[in-house]
């Protein structure tokens, strides 16, 4: 603690000296420099915002306006104090994207992409990333606990590797090493924004992206000195100190930093006792106003016990005891990158970055325990899957006066070795009087030269892609773009003593278009394709005896990749000055060779590769602001996920051969979740509300979960240097589920990924600057 309080304290005595006639515009809420605003004195721009925020002056006086993308506009009438802008989200030209890797506005962008603005990261207060992603339509991110997650975006929730993690436009992980709980790996206390793009983003951002792309948009340094640290808390043993820092170092340099330390102990759920370090710190040089150096440090450490899943009798008992207290997750990453930006002119902007990954996933996975009733023994295993990554990543944008068109042009090249080993222990198995689900595991050996995987790869990925937007028309837009990927690996299989060498490559090509019917109504359409190659885990993970017999293959190396081909149009209007802003999309997409994980009987997964797929829906929203105090959200997505050709078994005892019809499990046909927000002053209050309506819990669909409403209240006071705030979530205290599954065998039984009942979160933040100015 004195050790923060003295960083930030050095961090606060480098102010930058004032200069005569200059003036900056920040972000309201983060403080960090608008680049890019423009000054106005009637209808002439007089001066226009530097690489600092900066406006340079000659002695002006009067009255002025100040206008930016993203940014409502503000009339000002003295310029000798820094000008704050909020966030205007209402307003399509200030919807500010990124699918594009560049700057655009909603009406330019031919996707489906939503932006979580630095004002609701603030108002919500979250502990983790699922209480500000659930609020995007077609999202469901699955709270696992203790910052565990799963993602549904366009496809049922649950594990799959149809989804891309980035920060700042770069993977956190390379391709071929996905796992559905990487956001472990980022510092939800960094963050600026983030962005949601929905849908095959492969063209841009590579493969992964299928179902979607979130990319994590970290925050720079402020532009007046800022250091603020808080506490958060909940009744259930939950704590974290957290912190954030910055300033601008005289001319040219600049710093920010942010990170906390969590720790849960005691939960409401047995053997569910965590540990997080989290740090982000990021450095700026601006060597000429159009030449910046930055370099970024990301650090993250955690360990986590895994109570996992749990019987009906738990969940519905609600006594959340798991049968095994031995479970874990321990996860360590670090992240380095420095990017060199140089804008050549107006219309002319290249970027490079170098960067390196370190990372070590180890556990003892609950989900792997295999048990068939009524035997009183079992197994599990203990893994660890590492790499470590260097790389280069590029870019060029480059605008042009014929038809209004630009180009965004690129390339990525990745070198990860991996390491991945998993071995057997043996358990032993209490079982509750009607022998047929389990009161307690225990460890009866542990086996560490008995190897159900081992492994050693290193991993190229190589990419290329081009985006070509342009006007032929007054009010249309047309986006060309295509990417080349190919993801290759050396390999050592230490299970057979095999080598050996695997290749996957693929164009993905896309086609959209934006038609401005008025300057607040539009449409869109986009067509795109998508892949994604399994991860290396998987195809490198034994299969079941009977898949083995059948397949002569014990392996998964005949996996291919899953390839997707996605149509959607849609549009969006702000309506009524601003006050109400509306936006949906119609999608199909179509899937072959999807990867699916099969539940059997001892509760070990099969990996199967579906035929054809079919994901297709409705996702919109409505966003209504009568006043600057209230504000209304809807978000909502009807949905269905189908089995078009998926030969579910080939043997003749089984009387069900194939699904085809049938929908997928874990796939609600409907998703909601609305807020109403009121501020006053200092103060504010929303009450949200989540839906996610039922769905099935196996691939035969003999079994429905019921799904879950659950309600959420959030209130927070602001006074001068102080911020405290009280949030209630599960204000009902339902008893829901954030995932249930089954097995396909009539005798198979169902388990449940309980979610927190009723929980009260206090916290309080302090601006260490403010008080150092008194």
């Amino acid at each position: 603690m004195k050790n923060i309080l003295l960083f930030m304290g050095l961090l606060l005595s480098f102010v930058a000296n004032a200069q005569q006639n200059t003036v900056k515009v920040l972000n309201a809420i983060t403080n960090e420099p608008i680049v890019g605003a423009s000054l106005k004195q009637g209808s002439k721009i007089i001066a226009i915002s530097n690489e600092r925020g900066e406006f340079k002056l000659t002695s002006v006086t009067g009255e002025f306006e100040v206008s930016s993308l993203g940014f409502a506009t503000q009339k000002v009438n003295q310029l000798n104090v820094p000008i704050f802008l909020e966030e205007a989200s209402q307003n399509l030209d200030a919807v500010v994207v990124t699918a594009s890797r560049q700057a655009a506005t909603r009406a330019e962008t031919p996707v489906a992409i939503h932006k979580i603005g630095s004002a609701l990261i603030q108002d919500t207060r979250a502990i983790q990333l699922t209480e500000l992603i659930n609020k995007v339509p077609g999202v469901v991110m699955l709270n696992y606990n203790n910052e565990q997650h799963g993602m549904g975006i366009r496809f049922p929730f649950g594990t799959s590797a149809y989804f891309l993690y980035l920060e700042d436009g770069l993977p956190l992980r390379p391709l071929g090493v996905f796992n559905h709980n990487a956001l472990i790996e980022s510092n939800i206390l960094g963050l600026n924004s983030i962005e949601i793009i929905k849908g095959p983003a492969s063209s841009l951002y590579g493969p992964e992206a299928v179902g979607g792309a979130i990319n994590l948009i970290t925050k720079t340094a402020p532009g007046i000195p800022t250091a603020q640290i808080g506490y958060q808390m909940d009744h259930w043993g939950y704590g974290r100190m957290q912190f954030t820092a910055g300033a601008q170092l005289g001319k040219k340099w600049s710093v920010m930093t942010g990170g906390y330390v969590a720790r849960q102990q005691g939960s409401w759920a047995s053997n569910s006792d965590f540990d997080k370090t989290s740090v982000n710190v990021r450095l700026d040089y601006q060597f000429t106003p159009n030449t910046k150096l930055w370099g970024s440090f990301a650090y993250n450490d955690y360990f986590s016990q895994t109570g996992g899943n749990i019987d009906s009798t738990g969940f519905y008992s609600r006594t959340y005891k798991s049968p095994a207290d031995f479970t874990y997750r321990a996860s360590f990453s670090s992240r380095s990158r420095l990017t060199l930006e140089h804008q050549w002119s107006k219309k002319s902007n290249s970027s490079v970055t170098a960067f390196y990954r370190d990372n070590a996933l180890g556990q003892n996975p609950s989900y792997l325990i295999s048990w068939a009733p009524p035997s009183l023994s079992a197994s599990g295993q203990i893994n660890e899957n590492s790499f470590q990554s260097f790389g280069i990543m590029g870019q060029h944008n480059q605008s042009f006066e014929f038809l209004n068109s630009k180009l965004v042009a690129g390339f990525l090249l990745d070198r990860s070795p991996n390491d991945y080993w998993a071995y057997r222990i043996n358990l032993n198995a209490t079982l509750r009087p009607d022998k047929r689900s389990v009161e307690k595991f225990t460890i009866k050996e542990v086996l560490p030269t008995s190897f159900l995987s081992n492994y050693s790869a290193l991993i190229w990925n190589k990419a290329a892609y081009a985006q070509f937007d342009l006007q032929p028309v007054d009010k249309l837009r047309v986006s060309l773009g295509g990417r080349f990927d190919q993801m290759s690996f050396d390999y050592t299989n230490f299970i057979d003593k095999s080598t050996g060498s695997k290749n996957y490559a693929q164009f993905s090509p896309k086609l959209g278009l934006t038609y401005e019917a008025s300057r607040n109504v539009g449409f869109y359409g986009n067509f795109s394709k998508g892949f994604a190659p399994p991860a290396l885990s998987a195809v490198f993970r034994p299969r079941p005896a009977a898949q083995a017999t059948a397949t002569g293959e014990k392996f998964y190396l005949s996996i291919d990749p899953a390839v997707f081909t996605n149509y959607e149009v849609g549009g969006w209007a702000s309506l009524f000055n601003n006050k109400l802003y509306f936006d949906y999309t119609f999608y199909r997409l179509e899937g072959n060779n999807e990867l699916l994980g099969i539940r059997q009987p001892d509760n070990t997964t099969d990996f199967q590769s579906a035929g054809k797929t079919l994901h297709e829906g409705i996702e919109y929203q409505i966003t209504y602001r009568p006043t600057d105090a209230w504000n209304f959200r809807f978000s909502g997505t009807n949905a269905k996920h189908t089995f078009v050709d998926f030969v579910l078994s080939t043997r003749a005892s089984d009387a069900l051969k194939n699904v085809n019809g049938k929908e997928m499990p874990q796939a609600p046909n409907f998703i909601a979740n609305s807020e109403v927000t009121y501020k006053y002053k200092g103060a504010r209050i929303a009450l949200e509300w989540q839906r996610i309506g039922p769905w099935f819990e196996n691939q035969v669909n003999t079994r429905r979960y019921e799904g879950a409403s659950v309600f959420n209240l959030r209130t927070g006071y602001n006074y001068k240097a102080y911020q405290v705030f009280v949030n209630v979530l599960n204000l009902g205290d339902a008893l829901y589920a954030s995932a249930a599954t089954r097995g396909n065998n009539p005798t198979d039984r169902a388990t449940y990924a309980p979610a927190p009942p009723r929980t009260f979160v206090l916290g309080v933040q302090i601006d260490v600057f403010q008080l150092f100015k008194k």
